[in-house]
């Protein structure tokens, strides 16, 4: 029996880092997966596949609509089939690239299902059904989430879509409707919409994208809709009924009201995602999962002594970077270190064109809370690298705390915000005031000036606008 200081169910952003720093670390560390290549969902049919159709959509998009405008002529042509390729090149380089960390840091690709059987020991089920026991000192459980399902609706992955299906489209849809205003469901119907597919959301709730503060929300349903999405808010999908070439889905106010029928060439179910914990022993060791299938943690263990859990089939945002900070946190408290997450901090970002990025807490979330606070808030269209590359929809708004001035949120909306998010990480990290921001140099022209002015905008004094 093969004995490890850590042993690692999953190999998605948790559970790949996790095994990388128990490597930086010294122990003996073991990750299992059964899925051909590791990376996890993020990697092979999540994250990263959609960045790369995103990424091209974009090109092909501001091809055909403005590149005329910037003195390029050209008659762009879709190549859908080396769109998808490109797609999959990508994926394998990336996938590659974390099994060369695995190799380098000497963990052990365990290749096969992992299963609990009792306090320390885990079960491996191989392809070929042969069953192999691993010893562990500690047991790391990163198996990560699966789409959620909605009754009525049956996925195919032919007319009916979960995320990884609308991944790979033999064609162009010429109408798409998509269950859910989340980020999954508005960057894969941004995809479509692009590469010419009539788009239409039908969202539970009466906003988009939960969660998000919503005087960004707003701005950004305005601007997807400008762009030729179609959003049916308050609208409840009973059923979806697939034929060979078309399917019809079946809504309902929420609020009462008749039914309608909507028809359309796919459909897109993307209502969320649940935990993952199918066939993982968890009774073995006493852990009981909640009704949704979430594991409870503290400080990332478990119920069971040395069984510790990351990522998305926890508690908290099912994010990668997550994921990724939960299984450094994780391994240093194995190795008696300070491991530690500040949930506070998790950034989110939405990568549609604009982008939506976020940190902290919204104004709903101040409000509620009775926090008195400050607002500062500058336009793209006041930012001169924004202007002059013809990309001024958007803004960005910073919330300080009204005695102290310390950083309590930033939401931003426009161009590349994802990239910069990060330097409101940094700064509320380490507790900064908004004036921190506001007195740092920040070169110019870009699109980073936009943040020190909604920070000067805090204190009423940003200049550029």
């Amino acid at each position: 029996m093969a004995q490890y200081d850590v042993v690692i169910i999953g190999a998605g952003p948790g559970g790949y880092n996790a095994a990388i720093r128990a490597g930086q670390l010294g122990m003996s560390v073991a990750i299992i997966e059964g899925a051909p290549t590791l990376g996890g969902t993020c990697l092979n049919v999540g994250c990263m596949p959609s960045k790369a159709l995103l990424h091209a959509s974009e090109m092909f998009e501001q091809a055909n609509k403005e590149f005329a405008h910037l003195g390029i002529e050209v008659s762009p042509r879709l190549n859908l089939k080396q769109m998808l390729a490109q797609k999959a090149e990508s994926v394998t380089a990336l996938t590659k690239g974390v099994e060369f960390l695995m190799k380098k840091n000497k963990v052990d690709w365990i290749k096969g299902w992992g299963s609990i059987t009792g306090p320390g020991k885990v079960a491996v089920k191989g392809a070929d059904g042969a069953v192999q026991t691993l010893e562990a000192k500690n047991i790391v459980i990163a198996t990560g989430s699966e789409p959620a399902a909605l009754p009525g609706v049956t996925v195919d992955n032919k007319r009916i879509l979960d995320s990884t299906g609308a991944l790979s489209l033999p064609e162009v849809p010429g109408s798409m409707i998509v269950i859910g205003a989340g980020i999954i469901g508005l960057e894969l119907g941004s995809v479509w919409r692009r590469l010419g597919a009539q788009v239409t959301v039908v969202e539970f709730l009466d906003r988009i994208t939960p969660g998000m503060d919503e005087e960004v929300a707003k701005t950004f349903q305005r601007s997807l809709t400008k762009q030729g999405m179609t959003f049916k808010l308050g609208s409840k999908v009973t059923g979806a009924k697939a034929t060979a070439k078309s399917v019809e889905v079946t809504v309902e106010p929420v609020k009462g009201g008749s039914a309608e029928t909507l028809k359309a060439d796919y459909v897109l179910l993307a209502i969320g995602r649940r935990p993952y914990t199918t066939g993982l022993g968890l009774e073995s060791v006493g852990i009981v999962p909640d009704k949704r299938g979430v594991i409870a943690n503290d400080h990332g263990k478990t119920s069971a002594p040395g069984v510790w859990v990351i990522g998305d089939v926890t508690t908290g945002v099912m994010l990668a970077h997550k994921a990724e900070e939960e299984g450094v946190a994780v391994i240093e408290l194995i190795a008696g270190k300070a491991g530690h997450v500040n949930y506070g901090l998790i950034p989110s970002v939405v990568y549609t064109s604009p982008e939506v990025a976020w940190v902290g807490k919204t104004e709903e979330e101040l409000k509620a809370a009775g926090i008195v606070y400050k607002s500062g808030k500058f336009p793209f269209s006041a930012n001169s690298r924004a202007k002059i590359n013809h990309e001024t929809e958007g803004f960005v708004k910073v919330l300080a705390d009204a005695k102290t001035d310390r950083i309590l949120g930033v939401h931003m909306i426009g161009p590349q915000v994802g990239e910069m998010v990060g330097e409101y990480c940094v700064a509320m990290e380490f507790s900064a005031a908004s004036e921190d921001v506001a007195r740092t140099c920040h070169p110019h022209p870009t699109r980073s000036e936009a943040l020190r002015q909604a920070a000067m905008g805090v204190e009423g004094w940003t200049m550029q606008a």
